[in-house]
Order: structure tokens, then C-alpha cells, then sequence
């Protein structure tokens, strides 16, 4: 039971974190990096973030090693 208190406690901390990013990304420049795929054609605009997503990624990593590291 222990293990899994632990790991529900892990999670809520990423929750937050990414919350966070979320809510105060777009001040600090995350979303609109220029590794980002934005092509806007008429009525049709199409958004990919590619380094938004790599760098999310290994945030996450690091995160989730520092937690579950044995």
C-alpha cells in the first residue's frame, strides 16, 4: 500500500507541474518555440509543437526519475 500511496502522490505532483506550465506557458514563451509547426491558410490553421512536445518530454523524464529511481 505504501508503494501505491507514493506513486499517487508522484502524479499529483506532475499534475501540478504541468498545470503550471500550462497555465504560465504562453508568459515564458512555451507553445510558440520556433521548432513549432504554425500554418495558417484562409479558414484552416494547423498548429503541431513539436519542440514544445521534446521539451515537455524530458521534463517529464527527469520528473518521473527522480521519483521512481531505486
Amino acid at each position: 500500500m505504501e508503494s501505491i500511496g507514493r506513486l499517487i502522490i508522484s502524479l499529483g505532483i506532475i499534475l501540478i507541474v504541468v498545470g503550471i506550465v500550462i497555465t504560465f506557458g504562453s508568459r515564458i514563451g512555451i507553445g510558440r518555440l520556433p521548432g513549432d509547426i504554425f500554418i495558417k491558410k484562409g479558414n484552416v490553421t494547423f498548429y503541431f509543437p513539436i519542440l514544445t512536445s521534446i521539451i515537455i518530454s524530458i521534463l517529464l523524464t527527469v520528473i518521473a526519475n527522480l521519483f521512481l529511481r531505486r
